[in-house]
Order: structure tokens, then sequence, then C-alpha cells
């Protein structure tokens, strides 16, 4: 399919199956903790590539994080929800394709999509090559802010999860592995409910494998608890190595953790939930699948 005709459809389900207008909400009261600063004003920035078969719109210069939450219409909702979390390198966030279109997916199967405005670019100090650690508080406390407001969004508080894109596939897997104890000071009550998402959808992510290791990255530990997790990849990515889905899914089945991967032979990287002749397009209905298998979806 074309991508304007790919993008109409996503549009055209994002306006038929959701609510009309988003509720955006600041995740932080104050100052944002952990948070240096960067120069400069947020802004949006047009990026063509022959990836994505075109242009698409990213955010950078985010200094005060929040959350876009798109809910279905009454009828259709199921109660379940996603944090959505971008991907970009931990530089950008592809708003577009890796959160308005996967927002309107989700509304489309009766799902609440909740975009997650992180921080980014990098900060001064940190460490290069390396994820930022400013992105996993804004993402630990989204799930808090969540679930502390499901009843008013219509969502159940057991049916939380996280999806992410390339870095951000990185930030949903690190946010489902760290809920034990917090990366930050609480700072309101908001803190007092659980940040550990139901499950984690990482797809196409970067930094899960150790540099030089055949191994999960040092930064990473799965905890009993672990939720669900289901990853999606492709062989011939060229910016995010599969190895980084291969030895996630290892780690995690060794750790008795349930996991389902799927690896597809072609479709390189940020192809997103779009519907095409590319292979990964089947892996949003296979997710759809493993959700209600997983009892998450009804």
């Amino acid at each position: 399919m074309p991508r304007i005709a790919c993008i109409t459809v996503l549009l055209v389900a994002l306006t038929s199956s959701a609510n009309a207008d988003p509720i955006v909400v600041e995740l932080w009261p104050g100052k944002t903790p952990g948070d240096v600063g960067i120069a400069g004003e947020e802004k949006s920035i047009t990026y063509e590539s022959a990836l994505i078969g075109g242009k698409t719109k990213l955010i950078t210069n985010v200094t005060k994080p929040s959350i876009t939450v798109y809910q279905p219409v009454k009828a259709s909702n199921t109660g379940t929800a996603m944090i959505i979390c971008p991907g970009g390198g931990y530089h950008n966030l592809f708003w577009e394709l890796e959160g308005e279109e996967v927002a309107a997916w989700l509304n489309a199967h009766g799902m609440t999509g909740i975009i997650l405005k992180y921080r980014c670019p990098r900060r001064p100090g940190d460490v290069k090559g390396e994820p930022p650690l400013g992105p996993l508080l804004d993402a630990q406390r989204a799930v808090s802010l969540v679930r502390g407001r499901a009843a008013e969004w219509g969502i159940d508080p057991a049916r939380i999860g996280i999806v992410g894109f390339s870095a951000g596939g990185h930030l949903a897997l690190a946010t489902a592995t760290n809920f034990e104890k917090r990366t930050y000071e609480p700072v309101d009550d908001v803190d007092r409910i659980s940040c550990r998402p139901d499950f984690a959808v990482p797809v196409y992510s970067g930094y899960l494998k150790a540099k030089d290791k055949n191994e999960i990255a040092e930064g990473l530990r799965i905890p009993e608890k672990t939720p669900p997790i289901f990853l999606a990849h492709s062989t011939d990515d060229s910016i995010s190595d599969a190895e980084h889905s291969v030895f996630a899914y290892i780690a995690l089945k060794r750790a008795r953790i349930p996991v389902e991967m799927h690896l597809y032979a072609t479709g390189e990287h940020d192809f997103g939930v779009r519907q095409n002749e590319k292979l990964p397009s089947s892996w949003t209905n296979l997710c759809l699948a493993w959700l209600r298998n997983q009892q998450l979806l009804k």
C-alpha cells in the first residue's frame, strides 16, 4: 500500500474509533526530577527517509514530559491500554510514525493509546552510546499516573501495557523490568501507585544486547515478576540489529518469563504498525492474538 494511502487509513481509524480530542497531562507537578535541562524550545521536525517511504514528524527538545491520551469510543472500549514510547535514538521522538499511528491502531481495536513524550535529546553528562536515565524516570511516572487515573479514563488498572519502537523498545523493556524500586525519589501520591506495566511490547529495539557479548545488556536485569513480553524485529534491520531482541528473548526465557518473539526475514527498521506488502505488517495481528491468549485483551 502506498505511504499516503496507508496514513489515510490510519487517520480514518483514529477519527472514527477514538474520542475527538486527546487528553494531554504533564507528568511532573513541578521541576522535572533528575534533569539538568537543555537549551532551546521544544519543536517539531520534518524527517524524510527511504525506510519509511517519505516524510514524518519528529519532536525534540522535550523538557516538560507529558502523556497524550487517545481513548477509543466508549462502546468498543476493552479496558486495555498501552503507553506508547516512540523511538528516535533518545535524540528525537518519531511522534507520527511511532506515536499517533500507533494510537490509531490501538483505538481501532478498542484500546486506549497513550503517547509518552519523554525527555530528549540526551543531556550533558549522559554516557555516549548508552541509554540515558531520564526517559526511564518519565516512563515509570507515566505508568503510575495512568494507573492512578484508570477509572477516569475507562482503563482496567490490571491491563496497562507499554509498547515501544527502536530506542523506545528499550525504554519499554527497561520499564517492564525496573519496577521493584523507582529511579527517583517520590514527589507526590502518584508515586505510591505501582509503576509495573502489566505487559510490554518492544519492537525493533536497540540497546538490549551487551556490546561485544552474546548476552543481554548490563543495564538490564529481569526480576521474577517481570510481566509478559512480546518482541518483534526484522533480521535485515540495518539500524538496530535483530540480535538485540534475540538475546532479550533468551534472557527472558531463561528467567521463565512468558515471552513471544517474531523475527522476519526482511522488513528493515521503522515499519511501525503500517499495513503494507512488507512481512512485518503481520506483527500487529500476531500481537492482538498474543494479548488475547494472555488474557490481556477481551
